[in-house]
């Protein structure tokens, strides 16, 4: 048996010799991305990160109606240029990540060791090419590339939206109209969220069993700690998981979950269903009901459209910096596996980089300070 064969995703174990295509070219494409889609799995990416990858590189072919063997720079440099143009021009972040995808699938592509090159050569008569080179890809500069728009709330900001997400309870109450049980809900969820720093994926994920005590902290009762099991995975590997310990600037949500638990879930009938946040038909909540959420409260709230759901969470780390909380401690917090990961998150205040020079002046020249 030769190298091809044992390579999952080359050419020889998708495209059997001796069969005769109608359409060859659809044939060997459709090929090279279930071949592709077959590399992927073997190192345990999943479906989600998959699936938009292969509908990009079919997005490119339907754009300029050319197969991969059939791709030149200018091609890549026509298909992102066209991506800028528009109403809707994409987003430098985004235009990157595409540049990455579409290297990979090229890269893939042209490897000898998958046979894909050879098979062009024997039916279309040409060997694919690399089409991506310093010239005409997006050089990584920047760490934080997401829209500048996207940032910390303040603790108003915060509270207001805090404040809005119950006031739609009340206001459904007072229509006579069902859904105030999910705006109650969904109140709450976004406290959590905030007061533990998670993910939208980590909060859907929760189940009732990962709220936990602290022994250092038995004031909290279970409410202690939150296991997060979903955490953000790496590299095609399993979730990470990580414990989130309730702090005490943020021992209000204490009072959140109790209410939750004893007046609120209940009233769901969730039965023995193990997730933290159900649906009114008993299911576990899924993350696009929890950024019809946020959305809808920050809508109330009359907050920057431009602000999303994980801007709680930029909140949150930045928040415990300014409570002067160690870099380490946060970095453990947030479940980040680098500390540059953290830093991009914080965001601190003028208000409180003016504490800590006030701090530091008093600390370091009290004479000076005192004259002041």
């Amino acid at each position: 048996m030769g190298q091809l064969d044992v390579l999952a995703g080359s050419a020889q174990s998708v495209m059997p010799a001796g069969l005769a295509y109608l359409d060859a070219q659809q044939a060997v494409f459709d090929g090279m991305l279930e071949g592709w889609s077959r590399q992927q799995r073997t190192r345990f990416l999943q479906l989600e990160t998959i699936a938009p990858r292969l509908l990009l590189v079919r997005r490119l072919v339907a754009f300029g109606n050319l197969y991969p063997w059939q791709w030149t720079p200018g091609e890549m440099e026509a298909f992102f240029d066209h991506l800028r143009s528009g109403h809707r021009p994409i987003a430098y972040s985004t235009a990157r990540g595409y540049q990455v995808t579409l290297r990979m699938f090229n890269e893939y592509v042209v490897d000898p060791r998958y046979g894909w090159s050879q098979i062009c050569v024997d039916k279309f008569g040409v060997r694919p090419e690399l089409v991506f080179n310093e010239w005409n890809t997006i050089t990584h500069l920047s760490e934080a590339e997401g829209d500048p728009r996207r940032r910390s709330l303040s603790y108003d900001e915060v509270q207001a939206l805090f404040d809005a997400a119950d006031g739609l309870v009340e206001q459904i109450r007072g229509r006579g109209r069902k859904g105030a049980l999910s705006a109650q809900r969904d109140a709450a969820l976004l406290k959590v969220i905030y007061a533990f720093g998670l993910r939208r994926r980590e909060a859907v994920m929760l189940d009732v069993n990962d709220l936990g005590r602290n022994p250092k902290m038995a004031q909290y009762g279970k409410y202690g700690a939150i296991r997060v099991r979903f955490a953000k995975a790496a590299g095609g590997g399993p979730p990470r998981r990580r414990t989130v310990l309730t702090l005490p600037e943020m021992d209000w949500v204490v009072a959140v979950l109790t209410d939750w638990f004893t007046e609120v879930r209940a009233l769901f009938s969730p039965g023995s269903h193990p997730a933290l946040w159900v649906t009114e038909r008993c299911g576990r909540m899924s993350t696009r009901s929890v950024e019809h959420a946020f959305n809808r409260a920050q809508a109330a709230a009359g907050l920057d459209p431009a602000l999303d759901l994980h801007c709680l969470r930029h909140s949150y780390i930045t928040h415990l910096a300014e409570f002067d909380y160690p870099h380490q401690f946060i970095q453990a917090q947030a479940g980040h596996r680098y500390s540059s990961s953290t830093g991009i998150y914080t965001h601190v205040s003028d208000e409180y980089r003016n504490r800590l020079l006030d701090r530091t002046l008093h600390s370091r020249h009290p004479a000076l300070a005192a004259a002041s």
